[in-house]
């Protein structure tokens, strides 16, 4: 056990500047500068005003869908993407550079606003025109749709980032330029009227599935979490996660992995997590003593793993309920909540370790708010243990959404300091169209990725090769798909991410899986969702694994350390999910889906059990400082623990009991503390 000596070095000194939440205009500036769906104008007077009831109207028509549906999908989708660019080009400046007004709108992009509405407006207004010459494109629609296309990319450059329109244009280049391509790789090309055509006048481009999802599902629940923040339920995560965990062991590092957990619930974006929560909880944490690295590593691992956090997931989930097919989303956030705990539940421990090591206690009883007055809060959480309720017995997700804006709106009405006004559900609704505006450009985009992957065939040649670069190995080729979500999700939204990976690498996976199937044999839901689960996963990831690690890079202008080492460190921290989707790939049991209560009940505890001993190796302390022989000997123990086999299991907790006993009986031999229950 290190002395008090050894422990004082590593607590750095924390002037009182440090110690302080940072101000809302701090938060917005880490925001713009890491998350581009912050990077807005700030707008007054007639534009403003436009932006604003534009925004009011986008959740208005939404909500008049979702009501009704009274709309055919084109129709629906086209006024979508009409609403979300237009929106667009009046919000996101063309360059985000320092010194660009943002109080003005340059007249190209009024211009292009307008084109924007002509565009969401045209299948409207020429429906039937459109419907009686499907398969021919005038003049006026090669017009339109180029448009569409030209305007679908540059608003997704602003909104979300150049690498998803740089993704996309090489997708359009391949369809264009198929013949050229070596190998497996050609095809037959594709002319601009043909592209034109498929992009914008079938359901298989830009108006296909992802924006379809954007425009149902996913925008229904980003009005329910904007609601869910008008009652205040933001900051009562953060008081209830102090009150349950700010005593403990690190207690400001268990309170952001606890209100982390809690804020992905109604957060979609892992560095709007970092920010929101983070620039509470890091400081904190650095006031305790934990290194400025560690600090947003946490915050950054924890936020990250919000949109993983069932019943309200990242954007991408909700696509994959759209393509597996046959699946609804209660099964996809079942299927994703034992990953889920398994996850939390590795931050957690490691922390913990590293708490003990540099001997941190939990917080004072004078920083701890009220626990009387913040269990009387508690019905805060209805909203969100009612969208479980509904899911459970069957609603669908888009219902069960819209009741959870009204109980939302039902039990702010409780108290007086939660009770939400006529001007808060509007203020809703905008907030809630204007996190949308994002998801719409990229969703849209990512529809031209689906529609050449579709049009050319290139899924099935980009499975094949991967499975034959694999040498049809299920193993290599899991490693294969790990590093290319990764590399795809360090400049990519998840969404984007996931519609690349799920549309090439997910076949390969469930091919691979099927072998020794009959042919023709329909693929079980357990494997196509472990096949899809697993892209999404490393695609999320990617938000906190170096080189670019958007999420830790926030965490890191909080807490004032080192990008790259916060990047490392959150990505040691979140190890779990590096090893978790092997996991439930191999045994699916994890994801509860066919599966026996005794399988799920061994193979969650065995998890457990393995991610202890992962967590001491890795912070080299358990009872007690732990050499690298015995750090190395602890992860495989861990491993083996993990590893979905009987054999592997019985054999790493005999081990895994042996180093408990080796490590009590010297920690009890030295003297040292106990290790604490928490």
């Amino acid at each position: 056990m290190e002395n008090n000596k050894d422990r004082e070095k590593d607590i750095p000194n924390i002037s009182d500047e440090e110690m302080s939440t940072l101000s809302e205009q701090e938060q917005l500036e880490i925001l713009q500068k890491y998350d581009p769906e912050s990077n807005t104008r700030n707008l007054k007077g007639l534009l403003g005003k436009i932006v604003f009831f534009g925004l009011l109207a986008f959740s208005i028509f939404q909500l008049y869908t979702a009501i009704g549906k009274p709309f055919t999908a084109q129709i629906q989708r086209s006024i979508h993407l009409g609403f979300a660019l237009s929106l667009i080009f009046l919000m996101f400046p063309a360059r985000k550079k320092i010194g660009v007004r943002r109080d003005k709108v340059p007249f190209y992009d009024i211009i292009l606003s307008l084109l924007a509405i002509a565009v969401g407006l045209y299948w409207p207004l020429f429906i039937d025109e459109l419907v009686f010459r499907v398969g021919r494109v005038s003049d006026l629609d090669l017009i339109i749709g180029i448009l569409a296309v030209l305007l679908t990319l540059e608003a997704a450059r602003r909104a979300v980032g150049l690498p998803i329109t740089i993704i996309s244009v090489v997708f359009l280049a391949y369809a264009f330029f198929g013949p050229y391509f070596p190998g497996f790789l050609a095809h037959r090309g594709q002319s601009v009227d043909n592209l034109v055509q498929l992009m914008f006048f079938t359901t298989d481009g830009i108006l296909g599935t992802p924006i379809s999802v954007s425009a149902t599902f996913i925008f229904v629940f980003l009005l329910f979490g904007a609601f869910l923040v008008k009652t205040g339920v933001g900051n009562y995560f953060n008081d209830l996660a102090v009150v349950l965990a700010g005593r403990l062991t690190g207690g400001p590092a268990k309170v952001a992995i606890f209100s982390s957990a809690l804020q992905g619930t109604i957060s979609g974006s892992s560095v709007a997590n970092v920010v929101g929560s983070g620039s509470y909880t890091i400081p904190m944490m650095k006031k305790l003593g934990y290194r400025k690295e560690f600090a947003g590593g946490v915050e950054a691992a924890a936020s990250t793993g919000g949109q993983i956090m069932p019943p309200i997931m990242g954007a991408a989930a909700f696509l994959m309920v759209e393509f597996i097919g046959g699946v609804t989303y209660w099964e996809i956030a079942k299927a994703a909540a034992i990953p889920a705990l398994l996850y939390f539940t590795g931050i957690w421990i490691m922390t913990h370790f590293e708490a003990k090591r540099v001997g941190l206690k939990g917080m004072d009883a004078s920083q701890i708010p009220n626990r009387k007055e913040t269990l009387k809060k508690i019905y805060l959480l209805l909203p969100i243990l009612g969208i479980i309720v509904f899911l459970l017995i069957g609603i669908p997700t888009m219902k069960a959404a819209l009741l959870g804006i009204v109980l939302t709106i039902a039990v702010s009405a409780i108290s007086k300091e939660t009770r939400i006004g006529l001007k808060d559900m509007i203020d809703a609704l905008v907030d809630g169209a204007r996190t949308a505006l994002a998801v719409a450009a990229a969703t849209a985009c990512a529809g031209i990725i689906v529609g050449v992957v579709v049009k050319t065939g290139l899924g099935l040649s980009l499975a094949t090769g991967l499975i034959s670069a694999a040498g049809g190995n299920v193993l290599l080729t899991l490693i294969f798909t790990m590093f290319a979500a990764i590399i795809l999700g360090m400049g990519s939204p998840t969404t984007a991410n996931y519609v690349i990976t799920s549309t090439i690498a997910a076949p390969a996976i469930i091919t691979l899986l099927m072998l020794g199937e009959p042919a023709g044999a329909a693929v079980p839901i357990v494997v196509a969702v472990s096949a899809h689960l697993f892209v999404f996963y490393f695609g999320i990831i990617a938000d906190i694994t170096p080189p670019v690690a958007l999420a830790a890079f926030a965490a890191s202008g909080i807490s004032g350390g080192d990008p790259i080492k916060t990047g490392v460190t959150s990505a040691k921290l979140a190890i779990a999910a590096f090893i978790i989707p092997y996991m439930f790939v191999f045994n699916p049991a994890m994801l509860m889906l066919d599966s026996s209560v005794t399988e799920i009940v061994w193979v969650t505890l065995t998890a457990i059990v393995g991610m202890v001993a992962i967590g001491a190796g890795i912070i080299g302390f358990w009872y007690s400082k732990l050499n690298w022989i015995m750090r190395i000997i602890t992860i495989g123990t861990g491993m083996l623990l993990i590893y979905p086999e009987t054999m592997t299991d019985i054999v790493g907790l005999v081990l895994f009991i042996i180093l408990l006993a080796f490590q009590w009986m010297g920690n009890k031999k030295n003297n040292s503390p106990k290790l604490a229950s928490n």
